[in-house]
């Protein structure tokens, strides 16, 4: 026990024994035993006396601490250069320290009771009852704000505690640290084969000259340095504050280069992909570029990936993708895919879930050369696929058909060996008819039209991605063309792939060119039957009301856009919804028309249409889905209609704003 806490216990101790030897002497000698005693009662009054003098030193000494502990203490929280502020539930002052009047805070007295935001509204205001911080501006001059709850003995949480300092110097130099990060932009010249051909070389020069030229001004106005690689590739360097100039201007490089058109009037676009050194590691920086690349030209071309925040972000893609005139990599991808074929010992096809004719055309035409093969073949579909029921039902009664469309579900376990997979009409894993085969097989082909997602199947085989066809179908009937010489297309095959084409133009109507004519008259020599693809798109009374009762609902906004909700359509609303989008393009002053449907119970399906002024593709994408400029669609779980129909009306005015 320590010292000062046992004095009384020993002079209680030193009074006890004393007592007892003044006892004893009394006991011998009576007039010594009394003086004894009366020294003893001395010796108690002095004991006492002194403890009560003590207890009131320790009691003064104490107070005094305590006393100037409160001071300092108080002097130290009026005093600190850092502003103090308790906020009650309401929001308004209920004290502060001396700090937040001066010059490098507010520079004015805070009065009890004044609302935070009449008098510092940029202070941002915290979850009531949460930890935190945060760093906000005011002017040129930036501050961090950490805010706690105060407790209470009862455990409520009854104010809020913030402690603003000034970090103005620290926030330059982490902004000017993050400014200076290297970027490297890659840049390429879209379908430079298309554009030069035909050209002279001077017209060539001349063309090259005025590529050159734009760039060089765009580069002069960033301030970055930009080198020819090649007449079609450059190499731009930069630093972030560099690429947030060309941001802030949405890389009107692009619009520009646009103008620029040669002697053969196809008109100059770019692609740009463009990687940030958001960490010290800058190794991968010039590869992370390149692969953003690739995912432009995949996308269609005339526009910038930006890899930045740890997100890929888009700009641009308002020019059509340009029709490639020559047929060189259909030839090139169709002995490849033979060579993938016979190296299997069975063949998977599939396409998106709720399959349409574009997928289950270009399916059978896969499926098609791997009979020709003699490969065992199966076209995996979807639980849902009632667009294209009729036609199913059709080949399923066709014996040579027999046991090749089936669901996943009546696949066998052990599937071939040496599997190949054949994706058509998507590339998003997660939209496939069956995606857990995509971790089953191995060797997986892609086989589609619409722009590249940056969410794609992962190292495919081979990839057969052309976002300027007008369809699936019109890039596997080319490959048909060259898959083998002997090859002939049966009625069915090519009614099937006809069928694709005819939905995915709308009839010839949107996104056609010279290739896809082509394909068309290779396929009508084939065999393809215009009467039963009419059969095919013909819809029965009830659905023809749902149409109209949707197209009657629809609501009209500013820039051309038209927005409405499909009725109930059972299995076929994602058919209807795509009808109704295509037939409101015909309204006069529509630009771009949205029709939203339910799916199931708690799922949402958008379909999006475009006269080809605005890029549905991008607003989409917003949503989880993609598609093509004039065709897009997206498919959403757990949410509600009316909720999504609010976000979507918001993202297409801003889009519609922004792009006018």
């Amino acid at each position: 026990m320590p010292r000062n806490l046992s004095a009384v216990i020993d002079a209680i101790l030193f009074l006890i024994v004393t007592a007892a030897l003044a006892g004893t002497i009394f006991i011998y000698n009576v007039f010594l035993g009394l003086g004894a005693g009366l020294l003893w009662l001395v010796m108690l009054l002095f004991a006492i006396d002194r403890c009560k003098d003590r207890d009131r030193k320790i009691k003064r000494y104490f107070r005094d601490v305590i006393s100037n502990v409160n001071n300092l203490t108080n002097y130290a929280i009026e005093e600190l250069p850092q502003a103090i502020l308790l906020i009650n539930s309401t929001g308004r002052v209920e004290w502060s320290n001396r700090a937040i009047f001066g010059e490098a805070f507010l520079g004015r007295k805070v009065e009890p009771g004044e609302q935070i935001g009449d008098f510092w509204p940029e202070l941002p205001t915290a979850p009531w009852g949460s930890e935190g911080e945060s760093v906000f501006a005011v002017g040129d001059r930036w501050y961090k704000a950490v805010y706690r709850p105060i407790v209470t003995e009862g455990g409520a949480d009854c104010l809020m505690a913030y402690y603003v300092s000034e970090v103005t110097e620290t926030e330059r130099m982490r902004r000017d640290y993050a400014a200076s990060r290297a970027v490297i932009c890659y840049i390429q010249v879209d379908n430079a084969d298309e554009i030069f051909q035909g050209l002279s070389e001077t017209e060539r020069t001349a063309l090259l000259f005025s590529i050159n030229k734009v760039l060089d001004e765009w580069s002069r106005y960033l301030g970055c340095y930009i080198r020819r690689i090649s007449d079609e590739s450059y190499v731009a360097i930069m630093e972030r504050r560099e690429l947030d100039k060309a941001i802030e201007n949405k890389f009107e490089v692009l619009d520009n280069v646009r103008l620029i058109k040669g002697a053969n009037k196809i008109p100059v676009t770019l692609s740009i992909g463009i990687s940030c050194a958001d960490t010290d590691n800058t190794a991968n920086l010039g590869v992370q570029a390149q692969n953003l690349l690739d995912l432009a030209l995949g996308r269609g071309g005339d526009q910038v990936a930006v890899f930045i925040n740890g997100k890929t972000q888009f700009f641009g893609g308002k020019a059509k993708a340009v029709e490639k005139h020559t047929r060189v990599r259909s030839r090139v991808v169709a002995h490849a895919l033979r060579e993938l074929m016979e190296a299997s010992d069975e063949v998977l096809i599939m396409g998106h879930r709720n399959e349409d004719f574009d997928a289950i055309g270009a399916a059978m035409g896969v499926a098609k050369m791997a009979v020709k093969l003699g490969r065992p073949v199966h076209i995996v579909l979807s639980e849902i696929n009632s667009g294209i029921d009729k036609f199913v039902d059709m080949a399923k009664e066709k014996e040579a058909f027999k046991g090749i469309l089936v669901s996943e579900r009546d696949l066998p376990q052990g599937i071939g060996s040496n599997p190949l997979l054949v994706v058509v009409d998507t590339h998003i894993p997660h939209l496939t008819a069956a995606p857990s085969l995509l971790t089953r097989v191995s060797d997986v082909v892609v086989i589609d039209h619409h722009r590249k997602s940056e969410n794609s199947i992962e190292k495919p085989t081979l990839i057969y991605l052309e976002p300027s066809a007008s369809s699936a179908s019109e890039l596997v009937t080319e490959l048909l063309m060259y898959f083998d010489d002997s090859l002939s297309l049966g009625r069915y095959e090519a009614t099937a792939l006809y069928a694709g084409i005819v939905v995915d133009t709308k009839n010839f109507a949107v996104q056609t060119g010279v290739r896809t004519f082509e394909a068309a008259a290779y396929l009508r020599r084939g065999g393809a039957d215009p009467v039963i693809v009419r059969r095919l798109f013909s819809t029965d009374y009830e659905t023809n009301i749902t149409i109209a009762k949707a197209k009657a609902a629809a609501k009209m906004y500013d820039g051309g856009l038209i927005i409405t909700t499909c009725p109930d359509g059972g299995n076929n609303s994602s058919i209807i919804a795509a009808q109704v989008a295509d037939s409101m393009l015909r309204i006069e002053n529509v630009r771009m028309s949205m029709v939203l449907f339910q799916i199931g119970k708690d799922g949402v399906g958008i379909s999006a249409r475009s006269t080809g002024n605005l890029n549905v593709q991008v607003i989409m994408e917003e949503f989880g889905g993609g598609g093509h400029q004039n065709v897009a669609g997206a498919q959403l779980k757990g949410v509600d209609i009316n909720d999504i129909e609010e976000k979507l009306i918001m993202v297409c005015k801003k889009y519609i704003e922004e792009n006018g």
